[in-house]
């Protein structure tokens, strides 16, 4: 795929990038080689590869979502913590609006 000196501007622009016309000239046989180069994966057989998020099969250890009560560990402390607050609505801390 080519890219003209126009198409990078544009990308530059975009990206809030400036650059001159010499750099843009540049660019353009690099931005092509690369796009070029991801043609080339497209061509590449992956109908039997299943997806996959590392290298590595990764296991994630997972434990179960349950609310302690000691006040060690942060859990079952709301009311104590509510103290702390300058304003507090339906237990959850209150602040003011920023944004008009």
């Amino acid at each position: 795929m080519s890219v003209d000196t126009n198409t990078v501007k544009r990308i530059a622009s975009l990206a809030r990038i400036a650059i001159t016309d010499d750099e843009a000239g540049r660019l353009a046989p690099e931005l092509g080689n690369i796009l070029g180069w991801i043609e080339q994966l497209g061509e590449v057989d992956t109908s039997g590869v299943e997806p996959m998020t590392a290298v590595i099969p990764n296991h994630l250890r997972l434990r179960d979502d349950v609310v302690n009560a000691d006040p060690l560990t942060g859990g079952g402390i709301r009311d104590a913590l509510m103290t702390n607050a300058p304003q507090g609505e339906h237990g959850f801390f209150a602040v003011p609006k920023v944004i008009e």
